[in-house]
């Protein structure tokens, strides 16, 4: 299995210069963002991808986008890849805007309000992790899926602080992260 971290988006360009929440809903990639999109693209081009997992979000789904032009695979959009809601750049948006934003994707599965409503604690992150690898280990095209998510969520499932737009092989039957250090 494949995890990517979505490409920088404008709450990362503003937080990562002044550790201030920038207050942006739902951000979207930055030219560099789109850019590590690409470089994911051109990197996984010659992956023979059986399916790809899509948080909600826009800086995902916007990921996303270059590496379904090459791979005309079954997505999955799942709210369980999201990221821990900590900052204002993950309220997301409404399934109604999402679909008709990109109305190649189905979104109509999705709860109304599919972002925890309230700062989701560590352990909720790593709960919502578990549970991903758990269904994750039971597939098997596991080892032909992407998932392109977030930075807590990456960090859940394998306690690697993984940089926007970096791919890592991760494989769900493994070890859980016997640490994960939240403050990197």
């Amino acid at each position: 299995m494949f995890l990517l971290r979505h490409g920088q988006s404008y709450f990362n360009l503003h937080f990562n210069e002044t550790r201030v929440d920038p207050g942006i809903e739902d951000p979207e990639l930055t030219a560099l963002g789109n850019e590590q999109a690409a470089a994911a693209a051109a990197q996984l081009a010659g992956v023979a991808l059986t399916r790809i997992i899509i948080s909600p979000y826009t800086r995902a789904l916007q990921t996303a986008q270059p590496i379904l032009a090459t791979h005309q695979v079954p997505v999955d959009i799942m709210h369980e890849v999201r990221e821990r809601t900590a900052f204002v750049c993950d309220v997301g948006s409404s399934p109604k805007v999402l679909a008709m934003r990109y109305p190649h994707h189905e979104f109509a599965h999705l709860p109304q309000r599919w972002w925890s409503a309230a700062t989701e604690t560590l352990e909720e992150t790593i709960a919502r992790a578990n549970a991903f690898r758990m269904l994750m280990a039971a597939r098997k095209d596991r080892a032909t899926t992407l998932v392109v998510t977030h930075w807590a969520f990456i960090l859940a499932l394998t306690g690697i602080s993984a940089g926007n737009g970096e791919i890592l092989e991760y494989d769900p039957n493994g070890n859980m992260p016997e640490r994960i250090a939240w403050d990197s």
